[in-house]
């Protein structure tokens, strides 16, 4: 599943990963500490995300119940991938590289991609 999100609708969609079916009142809701976003913003958001496939609306009453399609995990490589492609041609070595070389990685990061490289290797 290819759906592209901006990075608004992603805060959108984190709402309902967390959890669902949520009306539209819910998001506002949950949103409330860190946007000030109005319902009628909150609506606009929810019909793009129903138009690309990434919630489904279930009428209830006279409300709609959302749910997230796209899942986490599918959002998260989505993202990663496409980042990795347009920074790094796609290889993630030169990405590590580059944290590595920006001091960017802590002893513990470094452990765990250790530990992370010996299982992948003891998988194949």
């Amino acid at each position: 599943m290819d759906i592209n999100i901006s990075e608004a609708e992603s805060t959108v969609m984190k709402i309902f990963w967390e959890k669902h079916p949520l009306t539209c009142s819910d998001v506002v809701e949950a949103l409330a500490d860190q946007q000030e976003w109005q319902e009628a913003t909150v609506k606009t958001f929810l019909n793009r995300l129903l138009k690309k496939g990434a919630l489904t609306s279930e009428k209830d009453g006279r409300r709609f119940l959302y749910s997230p399609v796209l899942t986490r995990e599918e959002w998260l490589s989505q993202e990663s991938e496409g980042m990795l492609n347009r920074l790094f041609n796609g290889q993630l070595a030169p990405l590590v590289a580059h944290f590595g070389a920006h001091n960017k990685l802590s002893k513990t990061e470094i452990a765990e991609l250790k530990e992370l490289i010996e299982r992948l290797d003891d998988e194949q």
